[in-house]
């Protein structure tokens, strides 16, 4: 019986160890890279992460500082930056695992 215990809290681990289905900006499917995002930077005191694709990841910190970030405090606040909101409409068709260069902003 110890062992069905034993294999059972195993398996309830794995479940909250794995990472969620959906990329916390954008909303698609998480590919096989997931990377994990500070919302507040560390550099700024932040502690807690999201899962995102590398590409969302690129485009967050492209498209503001830490400090901007920290201000923004949460991912809505971060959705709702005009260039953001462009970039969440050009990748909302694109595949899991879709890469491209990401540019900053001049």
């Amino acid at each position: 019986m110890k062992r069905k215990a034993g294999l059972a809290e195993a398996e309830a681990l794995a479940a909250r160890a794995a990472p969620p289905p959906v990329c916390a900006l954008c909303g698609r499917p998480l590919g096989v890279k997931v990377e994990w995002h500070h919302v507040v930077p560390k550099s700024e005191g932040g502690t807690h992460t999201e899962p995102v694709h590398p590409i969302c990841h690129r485009a967050i910190h492209a498209a503001a500082d830490n400090r901007a970030l920290a201000v923004a405090g949460t991912l809505e606040a971060i959705r709702d930056l005009p260039v953001m909101a462009r970039f969440l409409r050009w990748i909302a068709d694109k595949p899991p695992d879709f890469h491209a260069p990401t540019r900053r902003a001049r």
